[in-house]
């Protein structure tokens, strides 16, 4: 064996001192020809291929098609239910709704009989994990429509807060001499965010039907459910219909507005206070336990 390690040795070696050798000893390259390569314009760009007829669903969301196969099949079925305004407020679509609806239980009607395949081979009764199963899936079919119905309770909480917002600037273009469709639009491109947005397009949309703004509102408010924007509606109607001036209307309903928004975040932080006052006295008691643990100990030893 050691020969032969010499000979590798004296092979790496010998080696590495004849690229050290070529490295040091590598000629200087020509100055004419690197000057000319450095000044020869760019190569002209290939002519861009035409890309090849795609077919018109390619470019189709594969999730979005499966939920829609399913929605096509699943509509007439009994307890299948699809909150299509919670959806349309939240920009979620039914098709991708009811995909995760039938993924997740799927999912929990399968995943606890094959994590128990190994158990199975011990004798555990097969009944067991199929009646976990189907509870997983029971409650995972459910669980999608509580956190979508989380999700629009405070997306219409923050539109609240943003029509409050629109009242007032509503009500100064009023007070401004302004028509009042004028006033609404203004009012709605000065505001941010995802309500002023929906506005927007409320607007812009009647624009387009040719019927008025109160109108496109009220319509905005029956396909999302947000019963804040009906008093807009009926208050700029009230003012095209008799010419009355809306700035005092305005301003009050905002206001009234404001007080409805901070009762209710008041009885939110009150909820969630009691909600605290069980963790905290179970936690004193816990703390009461280990200070009390040794002496008992000590009483109960001696």
């Amino acid at each position: 064996m050691m020969p032969v390690a010499a000979i590798l040795s004296g092979a790496a070696i010998g080696a590495g001192g004849a690229l050290l050798v070529r490295e040091v000893l590598r000629p200087a390259p020509a100055l004419g020809p690197a000057l000319r390569r450095l000044n020869s314009p760019a190569p002209a760009p290939a002519p861009a291929v035409a890309p090849l007829p795609q077919r018109a669903d390619a470019g189709a969301d594969r999730d979005e098609r499966w939920g829609r196969w399913l929605l096509e099949h699943l509509a007439d079925v009994p307890g299948v239910r699809i909150p299509y305004k919670d959806l349309a407020l939240t920009g979620a679509t039914p098709g991708r709704f009811i995909l995760t609806k039938v993924a997740l239980a799927g999912a929990g009607l399968l995943l606890p009989p094959l994590s128990t395949v190994p158990l199975l081979l011990l004798g555990v009764p097969l009944y067991l994990p199929a009646i976990v199963g189907i509870l997983a899936a029971i409650l995972l079919w459910f669980a999608p429509d509580l956190a979508l119905r989380d999700k629009a309770r405070r997306a219409r909480a923050e539109f609240a807060h943003a029509m409050a917002a629109y009242l007032d600037l509503v009500a100064l273009r009023r007070a401004g001499n302004v028509s009042a469709e004028q006033a609404m639009e203004q009012a709605a491109q000065v505001g941010q965010g995802w309500a002023f947005g929906r506005i927007q397009a409320a607007l812009a949309q009647s624009r387009v039907d040719k019927i008025a703004h109160w109108e496109s509102l009220a319509r905005l408010t029956a396909e999302l459910d947000l019963p804040v924007m009906d008093d807009l509606a009926a208050i700029m109607r009230q003012s095209a219909d008799d010419g009355a001036s809306v700035y005092t209307t305005l301003r009050s309903r905002a206001r009234n507005l404001r007080t409805e928004l901070l009762a209710q975040q008041a009885a939110e932080a009150n909820a969630d206070s009691e909600k605290m006052t069980a963790p905290g006295a179970l936690l004193a008691v816990l703390v009461m336990l280990l200070i009390a643990f040794p002496a008992v100990i000590r009483m109960l030893t001696t």
